[in-house]
């Protein structure tokens, strides 16, 4: 059995204030790097196996790139998005698919609903049902269709570990993170999530973070458009107010949340965090990486502050707020 964070190698990142009592607190583990890549904060056991979820997309996607996937702008920004199901992001997933010569009925994950809500409501009031091109995940399926059309290669079965496309993203994974995938298990969307450390997943995506399209090679000239994809287009990565969207507007920072309690960010200077809230929640995360960088120097605290009162972070009692979400003392 792979080694995974036990609750006594965390520690607490967050708390749950209500009318100035402490609800519910939020353990994890977390890890600071550099602008140089080096380790500067260390919190719980960062060397411990996690499956990072979709905070795992931005290596899925320049894996895809390396592979020959046509992708810019905001197709791009999908390939590498958990998104609420707006039509706007829809019509991109149709976009990417038509390219394939495909259609929603070659999506290997599963149909849902918006979770945007105004999409959602309006979806009902249509009539409409769950669809694949709504759930989050149909950007990264549609550019791996795309991939695997591009190349030749078997659309039916690309989500199998064995397939082509897959084994080029473990390898990517590999290269990146600096070590050998643990495990490998079956991600929410259906698609193979690995398991790695969160120190090698923080390393993985600052060397993405930092990468420039002048590089003299091609998976760091590839890592840089990215970036700055993402950047340029932050409606794409989640939907309007969401929290990975808001901090990239705000702070241009790059950022990618995944489901249970994963996210990973790397500020404008280079310094990147990643963290792992242990109970799987996500409501504390981005409060907990910006102020991570913010103590490390890497964001201005102004621009946080301002950052984290778009959050949704308010306790509410009685329609009114009563209390706060946020990051424990120790994290300043």
């Amino acid at each position: 059995m792979p080694q995974t964070i036990a609750a006594a190698e965390a520690v607490e990142l967050a708390v749950v204030e209500r009318s100035g009592f402490v609800e519910s607190r939020h353990s994890g583990v977390a890890v600071v790097l550099d602008a140089d890549g080096v380790v500067s904060e260390r919190l719980g056991d960062v060397e411990a196996l996690i499956l990072p979820r979709s905070s795992l997309k931005p290596l899925q996607a320049l894996a895809l790139l390396t592979a020959g996937a046509d992708l810019a702008g905001e197709e791009l920004g999908l390939s590498t998005a958990s998104h609420t199901g707006t039509d706007r992001h829809v019509s991109v997933v149709r976009g990417i698919l038509d390219r394939a010569g495909l259609d929603e009925r070659a999506l290997g994950c599963p149909p849902a609903w918006p979770s945007d809500q105004p999409t959602r409501d309006a979806v009902v009031r249509a009539g409409g049902e769950p669809t694949r091109e709504r759930m989050n995940c149909s950007g990264k399926h549609a550019a791996m269709l795309l991939t695997a059309a591009a190349n030749g290669w078997d659309t039916e079965t690309y989500l199998q570990p064995e397939h082509p496309l897959q084994a080029r993203i473990r390898e990517v994974i590999e290269r990146l993170t600096g070590e050998r995938v643990a495990a490998t298990a079956v991600d929410g969307c259906g698609a193979p999530v690995h398991a790695v450390t969160l120190l090698g997943l923080a390393r993985a995506v600052h060397r993405i973070g930092v990468s420039s399209e002048r590089s003299p090679f091609a998976l760091h000239r590839q890592a840089g458009t990215l970036v700055r994809t993402v950047r340029e287009h932050p409606w794409t990565i989640e939907g309007p107010g969401r929290p990975d969207t808001v901090a990239i507007e705000r702070l241009g920072v790059f950022a990618k949340t995944g489901a249970e309690g994963v996210l990973v960010m790397t500020a404008p200077g280079g310094a990147t965090v990643a963290l792992k809230i242990l109970d799987g929640s996500s409501r504390a995360a981005t409060a907990v990486a910006l102020r991570l960088l913010e103590r490390h120097g890497a964001l201005p605290a102004a621009d946080v502050a301002a950052t984290l009162a778009e959050l949704p972070l308010s306790v509410t009692g009685g329609g009114r707020d009563v209390g706060v979400i946020r990051p424990v003392d120790v994290l300043g």
